[in-house]
């Protein structure tokens, strides 16, 4: 069994990528760390929680830094709806919050698991730069760190340069890419053009007749309309599942990747986020990141498919 452990500000795509982490043979999620993020970390425990209960799972949840390092949360209600989950308002959850801070338990896993551990991050890095900043240790204990974020050299989804995860917290993912992990960045690009599912494929994946399926278009609802009225694609954008599916099967799913330095922006009004690829290594800097620049959408959605049905 592969251990992952997730961090996630959970939302509708975030509810979905969680899913297929639960659901693919294989992998046992051993922690989900809840971060601020699409919407206020009370609202996204909730979500997680209720997403994971609905996977028959126990997997336990642990609350994490509740504001960005530095920056004001600004939360992105406005794509996943009120309560982050397309409007549904589902009951509470019977799964309980863990005691722990989300912190300390991840740290505590990394130990008890070194080099055994693939952190998946969802949500702004805040809480995986407070913990490099408390045990950097850590960095040699974890194999890998697949981080959906960022925008490879391309248009941003919260500003015309930046990617909302990173743009959140820009602070915060300039420690992490600095940290010397291990990491893979899915940039939200991945999840654009071929990738959307249309609202005829959603019908189809009601069509499953399962109850994680009818869960699963259901909470993007009001991520569909946003990114058909607002990002103008053909359908809802999933970029959170798009860095699970790198995630569990990389082999199959990537089309094109390489290694760069990447920079996050910390300074500029304009540019704050913004996630700068050394692509031709003009800067002569040695790389940090593998960058995830494309996917095989028949393929991401056959995965996604796979563990709806």
């Amino acid at each position: 069994m592969r251990k992952f452990w997730i961090d996630t500000d959970t939302a509708s795509d975030d509810a979905v990528a969680l899913i297929m982490a639960h659901r693919w043979p294989g992998i046992e999620v051993i922690g989900v760390s809840l971060v601020v993020g699409n919407v206020p970390i009370e609202q996204g425990s909730k979500n997680a929680r209720y997403t994971i209960q609905q996977c028959g799972a126990h997997t336990p949840v642990y609350i994490g830094c509740a504001n960005p390092l530095m920056r004001t949360m600004e939360y992105a209600t406005w794509f996943h709806g009120p309560d982050g989950m397309g409007g549904m308002n589902y009951p509470d959850p019977q799964l309980p919050e863990s005691a722990e801070h989300a912190i300390d338990a991840l740290i505590a896993a990394v130990k008890a698991h070194p080099g055994e551990i693939t952190l998946v991050t969802l949500g702004p890095l805040t809480n995986i730069a407070t913990a490099l900043i408390r045990a950097p240790e850590i960095v040699k204990l974890i194999p890998r760190c697949v981080i959906m974020g960022g925008a490879a050299n391309t248009v941003g989804n919260v500003t015309p340069a930046a990617e909302y995860n990173i743009w959140v917290d820009p602070e915060a993912a300039y420690i992490v890419f600095h940290s010397g992990l291990p990491m893979e960045m899915v940039g939200w690009e991945c999840s654009r053009f071929d990738a959307a599912l249309t609202p005829q494929e959603l019908e189809n994946v009601r069509g499953f007749g399962t109850d994680l399926a009818t869960f699963a278009v259901d909470v993007n609802g009001h991520a569909l309309r946003a990114s058909i009225e607002i990002q103008d694609a053909p359908g809802v954008l999933l970029a959170d599942p798009t860095a699970m599916a790198v995630a569990l099967d990389a082999e199959y799913v990537v089309t094109r990747r390489s290694n760069h330095f990447v920079e996050v922006e910390t300074k500029s009004e304009f540019m704050r986020g913004a996630t700068c690829v050394d692509e031709f290594d003009v800067l002569h800097r040695a790389p940090n990141m593998t960058v995830i620049w494309s996917l095989n959408a028949e393929r991401f959605k056959e995965m996604l498919y796979k563990t709806l049905r």
